[in-house]
């Protein structure tokens, strides 16, 4: 994906985000907000659009959103006020390069990110970097049938990836390339499986 066509949709879909995904993507945001609360700690949340989980975490926890749309933060910031999140900072940053030290989170969930950005393999080079050892990097995504109707759904929609802001064929190898992250589990999501929840560890 190219930055100019991730901006450009991000900014046609931070309008009717919510309405067209909120219950659509629903379980894999809330297995990730569930597992970051009972995990503890400091908590980075990367592409964290209209702040759909901020509601979900529980207390104790310190939460730091980033995107890159500054119109998709703006909602979240709308959703940090009404709910009285002062544990929560919001910051516009690339998920290619961020802004952190090394080993400065326990948790990191990166829900339907990594199909978007321009760079998937720096971003998690990225996020590894920030982990601190034993932190868990939670995954929820689409990645690529390898056969099937689903297969072929992707095949056609793919000329569009820009137009829509998301890469319908990426293939789930691409995010087991960085040797500092072991995958923990991987299982698809209801409904339909059409979306995957993996669980990486940094060792």
């Amino acid at each position: 994906m190219k930055a100019a066509a991730v901006t450009s949709s991000y900014k046609r879909w931070a309008p009717v985000y919510d309405t067209v995904f909120g219950k659509l993507l629903n379980e894999g945001r809330s297995r990730a907000a569930a597992r970051a609360t009972a995990r503890g700690g400091d908590v980075l949340e990367v592409g964290i659009g209209t702040g759909l989980a901020l509601p979900l975490y529980g207390p104790g926890l310190r939460i730091t959103g980033i995107d890159y749309s500054a119109e998709m933060l703006e909602r979240a910031e709308e959703k940090r006020r009404a709910h009285g999140l002062d544990n929560v900072t919001l910051r516009q940053m690339d998920a290619g390069q961020l802004d952190f030290p090394d080993a400065s989170f326990d948790t990191v969930s990166v829900m339907h990110v990594l199909s978007v950005v321009p760079d998937p393999e720096r971003a998690l080079s990225e996020i590894a970097r920030v982990c601190r050892p034993g932190a868990q990097v939670l995954i929820t995504n689409h990645f690529a049938a390898e056969k099937g109707v689903l297969r072929l759904a992707e095949r056609m929609i793919q000329p569009l990836q820009h137009q829509l802001g998301w890469q319908a064929d990426f293939p789930f190898e691409r995010i087991l390339g960085d040797n500092r992250l072991k995958l923990l589990e991987r299982r698809p999501l209801p409904p339909l499986g059409v979306m995957t929840w993996a669980v990486l560890e940094r060792v």
